[in-house]
């Protein structure tokens, strides 16, 4: 497994919700790497005050960004990719949130572990502080500044997401509107996500039903059964009577192109 997911921040750019629409759709009509570059290039450099691509300005940052969740992933996160973007092409659009939320937090560790800290406080006080998430995050990180800034940009996205929203106070956050999971195979796969944003790939079913780093979802009543028939790559270890954990048990996907494998399945 590719360490650096795990111990670099890697997010040091504002992510919005409809350049992963943009991208992922760009990705469905088998684009290749460079044609989805350019388009993006194109079409999101209205929102850059300086474009720069030739100097590695803001928006080629962030289209790096987009290529790593949906295009450029590591070996491991390359069977995730292809379930998400066939979620993507058969659910809907209120779906799509929770399958962008999924495959940024598998590539990017970090935003799950923003999403961590601001669920518990959610959780403890019904709102979260920004310079709260950002104390705990420099716990967890490193108390740079580099760390407070790029905690900042994931919060940045998290309200352009619509899942924290401003409230009356400066830097204080609430809750926005959750998105309930119904889909089954999008429960699992999301599951299977937030397994491997972890370092061991695994937790106990008991702790994985209002996990904090999902808080903008609600997940029905998760039961190993159900997630064995809808998630390929999950596992149940039994540990005792009542003691289960949830496991990553990946099976690779063949070397196809992403359409090539759609009009496989659907045979």
């Amino acid at each position: 497994m590719t360490k650096s997911r795990f111990t670099q921040i890697g997010l040091d750019r504002l992510v919005r919700l409809v350049w992963l629409e943009q991208t992922s759709s760009l990705v469905l009509t088998n684009n290749t790497a460079k044609d989805v570059k350019a388009i993006l290039q194109n079409e999101l450099s209205g929102a850059f005050r300086s474009p720069g691509t030739d100097v590695r300005g803001s928006l080629d940052k962030t289209i790096t960004v987009l290529l790593k969740v949906w295009l450029m992933v590591p070996a491991e996160l390359e069977s995730l990719r292809v379930g998400g973007l066939e979620l993507l092409s058969r659910l809907k659009r209120r779906d799509h949130m929770a399958i962008h939320w999924g495959m940024v937090m598998a590539a990017y560790p970090f935003w799950s572990g923003v999403a961590t800290q601001v669920g518990r406080l959610l959780r403890l006080q019904g709102s979260a502080a920004a310079a709260h998430v950002q104390r705990r995050i420099r716990e967890q990180y490193g108390d740079r500044a580099t760390v407070s800034r790029r905690t900042r940009y994931v919060l940045r996205s998290y309200l352009d997401w619509g899942v924290l929203q401003e409230t009356g106070e400066k830097g204080i956050y609430s809750a926005g509107p959750h998105l309930a999971i119904e889909d089954s195979r999008l429960a699992a796969w999301l599951v299977e996500a937030f397994l491997c944003a972890r370092t061991n790939g695994a937790i106990p079913l008991k702790e994985l039903q209002d996990n904090p780093s999902l808080f903008p979802f609600r997940l029905k009543q998760i039961h190993t059964k159900s997630l064995m028939a809808a998630g390929a790559n999950l596992g149940i270890l039994h540990q005792g009577i009542d003691d289960e954990l949830v496991m990553l048990h990946v099976r690779r996907q063949p070397n196809v192109g992403t359409e090539e494998l759609f009009s496989k399945r659907r045979l």
